[in-house]
């Protein structure tokens, strides 16, 4: 191997092989630096929600000072809001129509309060479907909203000298859920599975609305809901906002616009991947072509080789080994920059957000394996087989 090397490596160009290096270099670390800004950044912007994606928006009527109609949503009107360009999928609240109570407790400290319930189709949920499915004799799931556990820590706890809870305690917490109605009363067992800062309502899966409803509820009709929630394609989309005025529907700007920056940073995150794969793609072809043009020059030396005896695999093995070094040393040089560059801006980022969560560096590692060994494979595959047409021309 180490002959051959130095027989092969004459025509050798130091500047070529410079070249796409530093071609390659910079089209990875903007892939790479794109992908973990992503992976940094679309916490904070989201909120951390973990219930609901940012392209999930709520609708409801407008209630004027006085109203004694119930502000609620035909089947006419659901229809006429799917068939817009901008919707993707509708779906409607479903509200318990029974009374409930709610008691939390953690050792010797227990409370009560009077609460509702809604649900939404499970497709709109974003959580897993072990911890949000729900049959007869199961413990009830219920998400709260994130101002809940903050007025209950900041107000409650605070006058009432009761320990403050975090968001990772909630499992401790024993839950129990008391359903009145139609005559009945019953005790059943719940758990907290998590909080929603978009959600404005006590979830419970469909299921269980549907079941406790048939068993508590006074009177058998369906009732029209009065909210329902969307999924748009574009949460930027202007007509979002024209057609809710027209039609006199309010819907939370306020979360909207989280949506409107979450659908802005990923097309800014999907031109700038583009440039970089344009540009390793280019620094790909610089490589392929000083490869060619090196083996061009020393064709007459490897068709010699092949025709004494050596195999088409090991006369191609120096390049291909030099194609992996180079990617290789690629790939580190490209994970330190990129590193290196995160470490800057999550400074100015943590200043912007404070509470926010440090992103994994995983997603953005497995990106550069993935790229190195892809790019690696075609190189190896395109030498073996420029190989195999000088033995066909021997």
């Amino acid at each position: 191997m180490h002959l051959l090397w130095k027989l092969l490596r004459r025509h050798l160009s130091p500047g070529q092989i410079t070249g796409f290096f530093i071609a390659n270099l910079l089209g990875m670390v903007i892939i790479l630096l794109s992908l973990q800004f992503y992976e940094d950044l679309a916490p904070a912007l989201q909120g951390e929600d973990g219930v609901l994606p940012t392209d999930y928006i709520m609708v409801s009527k407008h209630v004027g000072t006085f109203s004694s109609t119930p502000m609620v949503f035909s089947q006419e009107e659901q229809e006429e809001l799917s068939r817009q360009p901008f919707a993707k999928q509708v779906g409607a609240f479903t509200a318990s129509r029974y009374r409930v109570k709610c008691q939390v407790g953690m050792n010797e400290i227990r409370f009560s309060s009077d609460m509702f319930f809604e649900s939404v189709p499970d497709r709109f949920v974003d959580i897993p479907r072990k911890h949000w499915q729900w049959s007869e004799g199961d413990d009830v799931p219920i998400v709260l909203p994130k101002s809940y556990l903050a007025v209950y820590n900041f107000g409650f706890a605070q006058s009432h000298s009761l320990p403050k809870i975090g968001e990772g305690l909630v499992g401790m917490l024993d839950v129990n859920v008391e359903l009145i109605g139609h005559g009945r009363r019953d005790v059943m067992p719940a758990r907290l599975v998590g909080f929603s800062s978009r959600l404005n309502t006590i979830l419970v899966p469909e299921s269980f609305i549907r079941w406790s409803n048939s068993i508590y509820a006074t009177g058998n009709a369906e009732q029209q809901p009065s909210r329902l929630i969307l999924q748009v394609d574009n949460p930027a989309d202007e007509r979002i906002v024209t057609y809710a005025k027209q039609k006199g529907y309010e819907i939370d700007e306020d979360k909207l616009q989280a949506g409107k920056t979450m659908y802005f940073l990923k097309v800014i995150i999907v031109i700038v991947l583009a440039v970089g794969v344009l540009i390793s793609a280019l620094s790909f072809y610089v490589l392929i072509l000083s490869i060619f043009l090196l083996v061009q020059k020393n064709q007459e030396k490897l068709q010699s080789l092949l025709l004494i005896g050596y195999s088409t695999a090991r006369v191609a093995l120096p390049y291909q080994c030099l194609c992996i070094g180079v990617n290789l040393l690629v790939l580190t040089a490209a994970l330190v920059i990129t590193y290196v560059i995160r470490n800057q801006y999550m400074e100015r980022l943590w200043q912007m957000f404070p509470t926010m969560q440090e992103g994994s560096l995983m997603p953005m590692t497995i990106a550069g394996v993935a790229i190195f060994i892809l790019v690696s494979s075609i190189n190896t595959v395109v030498i073996y087989r420029k190989m195999q047409q000088l033995w066909k021309h021997s």
